[in-house]
């Protein structure tokens, strides 16, 4: 291993305009992601979608793993017709990413979910994710910014997980935008940090696990970040998660 950990991240799959090109089918993944991952101290390497059958040898190349935030999980992955307000254009994208997890998990990788890469991972557990939060909460907390903006809001880490040890304050400020959440909890999981609303904001598995519905790619705290460069660096970590939890659930 080098004294930088290679961190994957993974990407969309969309159309783009560039120079003399207009709409070229493109791989995407926005900047911060990648600087996220240099300022913690690591290597940036963008895993475009592919062959789920191909996850396990990709992620036996990496030492830790992020799954980037996007649009919605397909519902039908975890048995639920979608919501009038549910925008799920990325199929191939779910089940490479999908995919991505579970080898992660049975290898013992370090992994990162950044929200929907937290929803996913949820998912793949076997959870569920409430497809519209102001029907859940209201719209008392925003956890959508503005158009092209994030929102902000605090998270209150819960005490004796490994999110509160690397948050140690009572609560925290993060960058938000997201309008689904968790709702039933993957196996295996642990809900580590709550809105003041109740929303999940983050959970954790075996070994360095951890899903945020956050974006701390947009913000200055590189903790969490530098939490999954460090336990690259140490991988493998801890025993790789068990197999009941990551079992994705048949369509």
């Amino acid at each position: 291993m080098t004294s930088r950990p290679v961190i994957g991240i993974s990407t969309y799959l969309n159309d783009a305009a560039w120079g003399r090109w207009d709409l070229m089918r493109s791989v995407l993944l926005p900047v911060r992601y990648p600087e996220l991952v240099r300022e913690a101290g690591g290597i940036a390497l963008m895993l475009p979608p592919d062959a789920p059958e191909h996850a396990a040898a990709v992620v036996a190349r990496l030492d830790g793993l992020v799954i980037a935030g996007g649009e919605d999980v397909d519902p039908g992955l975890y048995g639920e017709r979608p919501h009038p307000r549910t925008v799920a254009t990325a199929a191939a994208r779910d089940l490479w990413e999908a995919a991505l997890i579970r080898a992660a998990l049975a290898a013992g990788t370090p992994l990162l979910g950044i929200c929907r890469g937290m929803q996913l991972l949820n998912v793949v557990c076997g959870g569920s994710l409430v497809q519209h939060l102001p029907d859940v909460v209201g719209t008392g907390l925003s956890h959508v910014g503005e158009p092209g903006e994030y929102g902000r809001h605090a998270i209150r880490p819960v005490a004796g997980t490994l999110l509160a040890d690397l948050l140690p304050e009572e609560s925290v400020v993060v960058p938000t935008f997201h309008h689904q959440a968790v709702a039933r909890l993957g196996e295996g999981l642990t809900v580590s940090a709550h809105a003041e609303d109740g929303t999940v904001e983050a959970v954790e598995g075996a070994g360095f696990t951890v899903g945020v519905q956050w974006h701390p790619e947009q913000g200055e705290d590189l903790r969490v970040a530098r939490a999954l460069v460090n336990a690259a660096r140490l991988a493998p970590f801890a025993a790789p998660a068990s197999p009941e939890g990551a079992v994705l659930p048949s369509l």
